[in-house]
């Protein structure tokens, strides 16, 4: 006699982690070192005065900088008071 093998009832689920957004700031014509560097300080948690520098410089030559990356809704927060404060805002997207 043959037997099929006992089916498990157990279900194995497999959660994936939410994934991250980037927070990106796009260099533009009218806003100031000293302000894209004010508002990275006011904005960002932990931001330090050189990262803010240093990031600052990056949107002036590279044309952008991922200034934050982390949980969707903070991200979407962080983006929607940089862009109130007058930066130009690359669309969010996930890491």
């Amino acid at each position: 006699m043959v037997f099929a093998p006992e089916k498990s009832s157990e279900t194995v689920t497999v959660s994936k982690p939410y994934p991250n957004f980037k927070v990106i700031v796009l260099d533009d014509d009218f806003n100031t070192f000293e302000h894209v560097h004010t508002c990275l300080m006011t904005y960002i948690p932990g931001m330090s005065d050189d990262r803010a520098w240093e990031l600052t410089n990056q949107v002036h030559f590279e044309g952008q900088a991922i200034v934050w990356v982390g949980p969707q809704e903070q991200a979407e927060l962080y983006h929607q008071q940089l862009r109130r404060a007058g930066l130009t805002m690359a669309p969010l997207e996930a890491a």
